[in-house]
């Protein structure tokens, strides 16, 4: 079972770390201490390195700005451009990444180097984002399209993330575009004003992945864009959930990754020995039972397309709009409109 930090308890944990150098410290999100995912470091060094959590990435961000230091940060890919630019960031030796070679090469491509030949971000987990439903309530033609978002018969019982990334993924599928890397100012325009569109239809904007699913529980919603460890999460409480994926304008896949910090006071080496551990053959099964495939490939495809399909990573059909770095001019476009979209406006 995940443990849940509030932020409060957070940064009492990194209030009361020692002045001195950590062996190595993690920079991360909650969740992500589970044992499993790192047992090789575990057996290697006979104990889990520190672990300190954030609640989101901007948070994070600000945090290590201000003199927090970690020597190892879990992010997401549309992060990294501002990462990179604001110099915390060091790049990675890829010799002493051992599953370097086996790494999903979509997931290691030109746009998550950012523009350099320098390996800044690390891919080791990602997922898809998608559209579930509660399958006794919400027959399955409904979910077939994303416009579901805009269907009078579900206003009030609809939700998409608080996440600037996740909803302008949605809108810009729901708009015709699959590569958000290049999008037009015409392009920008119609993935907010389809956002808008939607906002009077949602109960709520969810924040993680607890939440979400207790308001599937309950009844509450009945249709919403998650990541896909929810569904896994859902069924296991043998709640009748379906994950669509395969609707008419796409789905999205998300990727994160660790980066190494410029000034982390801990150890080089156990910062290779980490992300080595996450890569793993020995950590690809723990990390898809919990919804989350390994940028390791070859570790990940010999667990077998029925444990892929039932984690929500199976294959589909339809376009993919992948959520690579994009620009921070674009990322803060984005996240102003979605703010406002949010205060109603």
């Amino acid at each position: 079972m995940k443990k849940t930090f509030t932020l409060g308890t957070a940064i009492t944990l990194a209030l009361a770390a020692p002045a001195f150098a950590q062996d190595l410290l993690v920079f991360d999100y909650s969740g992500f201490e589970d044992p499993s995912f790192h047992q090789p470091y575990i057996d290697q060094h006979g104990s889990a390195p520190e672990f300190v959590f954030f609640g989101d990435e901007d948070e994070a961000f600000q945090r290590l700005l201000a003199g927090f230091r970690s020597d190892v940060t879990h992010i997401c890919a549309g992060s990294v451009p501002r990462w990179q630019e604001s110099g915390i960031i060091e790049p990675w030796d890829t010799s002493r990444i051992a599953a370097f070679a086996d790494l999903n090469s979509d997931l290691v491509g030109a746009d998550v180097l950012a523009g350099s030949s320098d390996l800044y971000f690390l891919p080791t987990d990602y997922g898809s984002t998608a559209l579930i439903y509660n399958s006794d309530e919400v027959a399955d033609d409904a979910v077939a399209s994303l416009e579901i978002f805009n269907n009078p018969e579900f206003a009030g019982r609809l939700s998409i993330p608080d996440n600037v990334d996740d909803a302008y993924a949605l809108a810009y599928l729901a708009t015709g575009v699959s590569d958000w890397s290049d999008v037009t100012d015409e392009q920008f325009e119609a993935a907010t004003a389809w956002l808008r569109g939607i906002h009077e239809n949602l109960l709520t904007y969810w924040v993680d992945p607890a939440e979400i699913q207790q308001l599937m529980a309950s009844g509450q919603v009945l249709a919403a864009w998650v990541w896909n460890e929810v569904p896994v999460a859902l069924a296991e409480e043998d709640f009748p959930v379906g994950f669509a994926r395969n609707t008419e304008e796409g789905t999205s896949v998300w990727l994160c990754g660790y980066v190494n910090m410029t000034e982390g006071e801990g150890s080089e080496d156990l910062a290779y020995d980490y992300v080595n551990a996450l890569l793993s053959e020995a950590s690809a099964g723990p990390l898809l039972e919990n919804g989350f495939g390994s940028a390791n490939d070859a570790a990940l495809q010999a667990l077998g397309a029925e444990a892929l399909e039932a984690s929500g990573l199976g294959e589909v059909t339809v376009p993919v709009l992948a959520q690579l770095p994009i620009s921070n001019e674009q990322r803060e476009r984005q996240a102003e409109a979605f703010e406002r979209i949010k205060a109603g406006f």
